[in-house]
């Protein structure tokens, strides 16, 4: 790209790369566009907090803006940005149309972060004690929405491989309006095994997560209740360290110093803490996407112990970094074997540096994104031709949400 190219991300909330893999992820986007010379302004309508990140260090314009209201036309009239990339599908609904009304050529992307019709879906079966299967996500109305999001997009960014195949296959997404990109990597983030803390000075099992996100809220209370009793029955002095991010009350008061189950709250550096672990524990009964706590473990050398929809679509055909197991029995067995045997530990280590540098790094996805982003600059016209459904969905959601934001804007007034 000759001429400076500027780039509008509209975010759910300002990023917390410290709190969340999703915050962690969104710098990450951030790094690519600003790689390929994109000037990015970051906007939001969520409430500033104390944890999010200064993006004036980052050299990024920092804008807030008000949900059904017309001062967001004003603003991106003005900036008339060549490209907006929104922060998860409810972003896209708010303010899609807008841009489509008043940057009409500016290319249109969302991040899904996961697929969270997929997320919700599993969640309902789980809690109705049955097995998730793919049409319940044809009665969902989340996914009603959410597909519609990715059609009316010139182009989603998809995070999971099993959730592109989803799309496609049962959706019937075309591919060309979807992109694979995981959680991205820098070269020099691989930390040295032999500078790493070794197998006999690492200490206790660790969970860590952002307990805002209700599948790691429902691993922790399985860890508590079911598989932590277990593991303790076999190894009486094991420690148990829980951290996270906005750790509320019902949280907290798992707390057990008798029975090692220790409630920490915010890590203030996330990966110091797992370094000094010997073992993460993940036993996520829900959930979709990549999961940004198992990455970050292969990334300290730490071994985890997770479950198929924890280790989905992170590995491919490469061994886990540890063990893959849903029967708790056999995840506590395999936890305690795993804390003791220094051979299958090591191994197990291994394995995580292989499935970061054959499946996560950086270099490996930034070339072809930008000709991505590249091509679809300069064949905006022909790809839109090509997504007749998505121009169509456009057409009516323009209208239908304009005059519901108009008349809302409206009653605000009164």
């Amino acid at each position: 790209m000759n001429q400076v190219q500027s780039l509008l991300i509209i975010g759910f909330v300002w990023p917390e790369p410290n709190s969340s893999a999703a915050g962690g992820r969104m710098m990450q986007l951030i790094s690519l566009f600003q790689e390929q010379g994109f000037q990015i302004t970051f906007a939001s309508p969520a409430q500033d907090s104390d944890f999010m990140i200064d993006l004036s260090s980052y050299a990024i314009n920092k804008k807030s803006i008000a949900l059904n209201c017309s001062s967001f036309d004003v603003f991106v009239k003005e900036l008339n940005p060549n490209l907006v990339l929104f922060d998860r599908f409810i972003i896209e609904e708010q303010f899609g149309w807008r841009i489509a009304e008043n940057c009409p050529n500016a290319l249109r992307i969302l991040d899904t972060e996961d697929l969270h019709c997929l997320r919700l879906a599993r969640q309902k079966a789980f809690k109705e004690k049955r097995e998730f299967h793919t049409h319940d996500l044809f009665v969902e109305e989340v996914a009603k929405r959410e597909i519609a999001s990715i059609l009316r997009c010139d182009l989603s960014l998809m995070i999971s491989e099993y959730e592109m195949e989803l799309l496609t296959n049962a959706f019937k997404v075309d591919k060309s309006l979807l992109y694979y990109l995981p959680l991205l990597l820098e070269s020099n983030s691989i930390l040295d095994l032999e500078k790493l803390p070794s197998f006999e000075e690492r200490q206790n099992f660790v969970f860590i997560g952002n307990f805002l996100h209700e599948p790691n809220w429902n691993a922790v209370q399985f860890l508590n209740e079911t598989i932590w009793p277990l593991i303790k029955e076999q190894m009486p002095d094991a420690i148990m360290n829980v951290y996270g991010a906005y750790s509320s009350q019902k949280v907290v008061q798992l707390n057990n110093v008798k029975q090692g189950f220790l409630i920490k709250g915010r890590a203030d550096d996330a990966q110091e803490v797992v370094k000094q672990a010997r073992v993460v524990l993940a036993p996520l009964r829900f959930g979709a996407g990549i999961k940004g706590k198992l990455l970050e473990a292969m990334q300290c050398g730490s071994p985890s112990i997770t479950t198929k929809i924890g280790s989905e679509s992170m590995h491919g055909d490469l061994s886990w970094n540890g063990i893959v197991e849903d029967n708790p029995k056999v995840f506590a067995d395999k936890a305690v074997q795993l804390y003791q045997d220094k051979n299958l530990w090591l191994q197990a280590q291994k394995n995580g540096i292989t499935i970061i540098k054959q499946r996560y790094l950086k270099t490996l996805f930034k070339v072809d994104f930008a000709k991505q982003i590249d091509f679809l600059v300069s064949n905006a016209k022909q790809h839109r031709l090509n997504n007749f459904m998505g121009e169509l969905l456009q057409h009516h959601t323009l209208r239908s949400t304009k005059y519901m934001s108009k008349w809302i804007e409206e009653k605000n007034k009164k």
